[in-house]
Order: structure tokens, then C-alpha cells, then sequence
């Protein structure tokens, strides 16, 4: 392996501390602590892992109704996210976003959205002001599901992205379900990244679940961006290993295909792989997800203790009165 152990570690470490985050968090739903609705990542963890870890501070992000990796994964705060699920005033958007809308411009991320293809337009206006206001090097990372790419957000942001070589890594996390509709019956390729030719735009497809294999993808792809050579499509082929959302009974799909592919989920099959390379001992395996169930079960103390937004600010922070500008 070329990466360092430090870069290995580092990946595994942020793919365990989703994974701690997220069982949890579908625990905490079953038992009814947890309003609205939880969409799990589950078995998608490589694909955070292996693209924001490389991100700079001041990198930008946009993520989907599935975003809780993308967060954890750029550095947020695991109180604040739990708080927010749990609809606190202490969450990252006071309680009002909830698990579907958690964002921190601090951090870099735009939003997480709720609306399927919804952060692809937000990843091009921020790639634009990157080109056109800023003239930085940052990029921005905008991702999205293989439901997103038949979107007509996601043709015309690929559109204006190639047009104006913007530096967006665009990333297609292909889980095989766009909500209850496979893939198969709904995309009519084999590979979704396939589609970036028709903006002549690079377009690759890799092992989602190979977290080595996406990490090496968008260092390049990264690295292109921040050139000034323009945008990038990945497509990271993945499996939902959970139903669409927690209580989801997934009548749509065979149980067994699920437990076949928890053979092929990303951590174990980094584990196997960094401890028969002895980068990783089973003593320091077990250290290290005994120290992310302990952060999480501090995040959740601190979420069930934190007050709920108080009633007399449920219109703030929904509207601008003035903005300062003249039009």
C-alpha cells in the first residue's frame, strides 16, 4: 500500500466513528427518542471516509438526506449532531433541521437536503463563487444518490460545471436503491458515470465499498480541481445495507440480498486488510471502537439533557428581512 499508516489509520478510524454513530442513532429512533425520520449510512462509509478526509478546512461539501457521514467525516461535532436528531436547541440548527437538514458553514458544509438532487445546484453556485469572487484553490464536493442522477438538477449543474470548469468533484453514491426503486429498473446503464461524457467531463466508476480504491480516485480528482482543470464525476458503488429509512419494512427487495452483502461491507473488509498488514492489532481494533461508543454515548447525554427550542423562536432563522442589498 502506498498511504501511510497514519492516512490508513485515519480512514479507519472515521469509518468506525460513523458506523458507532449511526447504529446508535437507529437505536435511539426504535426506542422513540428520535423525532422525524432517519435515513442511515450504513454500509457507505469508504465513500465518506475516503473523499472528505482529504478535504482542506476551508473545502466546501453538500450532502443529501443521508448525510450524517458526510458531517461526521468533515469534522462536526458528534454532541451537536446528536442534538440536532434529537431536536435541541444545542444542535447544529437549534433542533429546527433535524437529521435531514444539518449544516455548519463553519465547517464548510452547505447543507445537507432533504430534496433528492437538491445540493447539486448549491455545489455549482459555490463552485462559481470559487472561480469568479474567491479565485482560491477550494473545491467543493457535492454528493448525491444514482436516484439524484436522473434528476434534471443533476444534468444541468454537470452542464454549467463543464461549461465553466468549475471545481466540484461530483459524487454518485450508487447504493442500488433510489428509495423503494432499484437501480436496475430505474437507470438505463451499467455505470452511472458513464453520463459525465456527455459534458465532456471525466467520469470514472469505482468499488465503493474499497476504500482505498475511492480514496486513490479523489485524490486525483481532487488534485485536477484544485488546478483550475475542472470538475470531475465518481460514481462509488455501494449497497444500502439498511432500509431506506429506520421502520422501513423494504417489501421491495429480498432479506437475503442484504445479508449477502454485509460479506462485502467496507470496514470489516478494511480491517482485514490493515490488520493482515499489521498496520492495525487487535488490541488497537478493539481500543478504537471502544473510544468512538464512549464519544457517542457522551453525545447522547449530552442531546437528552440539552432543552428543546423555546416555542417563541419557531420563525427565527427562517427568514432575512433585509439583506442590505439594493435591487
Amino acid at each position: 500500500m502506498s498511504e501511510d499508516s497514519g492516512t490508513l489509520l485515519t480512514l479507519y478510524e472515521t469509518m468506525v466513528r460513523i458506523r458507532v454513530f449511526e447504529q446508535r442513532a437507529e437505536q435511539l429512533f426504535l426506542d422513540k427518542k428520535i423525532p422525524g425520520f432517519i435515513h442511515l449510512y450504513i454500509g457507505e462509509e469508504a465513500i465518506a471516509a475516503g473523499i472528505v478526509t482529504q478535504l482542506r478546512d476551508d473545502d466546501y461539501l453538500t450532502s443529501t438526506h443521508r448525510g450524517h457521514g458526510h458531517m461526521l467525516a468533515k469534522g462536526a461535532d458528534s454532541k451537536r449532531m446528536m442534538a440536532e436528531l434529537f431536536g435541541k436547541a444545542t444542535g447544529y440548527c437549534k433542533g429546527k433541521g433535524g437529521s435531514m437538514h444539518i449544516m455548519d458553514f463553519s465547517l464548510g458544509v452547505l447543507g445537507a437536503n432533504g430534496e433528492v438532487a437538491g445540493g447539486i445546484p448549491i455545489a455549482a453556485g459555490a463552485g462559481m463563487a470559487i472561480r469568479l469572487v474567491k479565485k482560491t484553490d477550494q473545491i467543493v464536493a457535492c454528493f448525491f444518490g444514482d436516484g439524484a442522477s436522473n434528476r434534471g438538477a443533476f444534468h444541468e449543474g454537470l452542464n454549467w460545471a463543464a461549461i465553466y470548469r468549475l471545481p466540484i468533484l461530483f459524487v454518485v453514491e450508487n447504493n442500488c436503491y433510489a428509495s423503494t426503486m432499484p437501480a436496475t429498473e430505474s437507470t438505463p446503464l451499467k455505470d452511472i458515470s458513464i453520463r459525465a461524457q456527455g459534458y465532456n467531463m471525466e467520469g470514472l466508476s469505482v468499488d465503493g465499498n474499497d476504500v482505498l480504491q475511492v480514496y486513490r480516485a479523489a485524490r486525483t480528482a481532487i488534485q485536477k480541481a484544485r488546478r483550475g482543470d475542472g470538475p470531475t464525476l465518481i460514481e462509488a458503488k455501494t449497497f444500502r445495507l439498511k432500509g431506506h429509512y429506520v421502520g422501513d419494512p423494504q417489501k421491495y427487495r429480498d432479506p437475503q440480498e442484504a445479508e449477502a452483502r454485509w460479506r462485502d461491507e467496507p470496514i470489516g473488509r478494511f480491517e482485514r486488510l490493515l490488520l493482515g498488514q499489521q498496520v492495525l492489532s487487535e488490541e488497537a481494533r478493539r481500543a478504537i471502537w471502544r473510544r468512538y461508543e464512549a464519544e457517542i454515548e457522551e453525545a447522547v447525554r449530552f442531546a437528552e439533557s440539552s432543552p428543546h427550542p423555546a416555542p417563541a423562536e419557531a420563525l427565527t432563522d427562517l427568514f432575512v428581512v433585509d439583506t442590505g442589498y439594493d435591487y
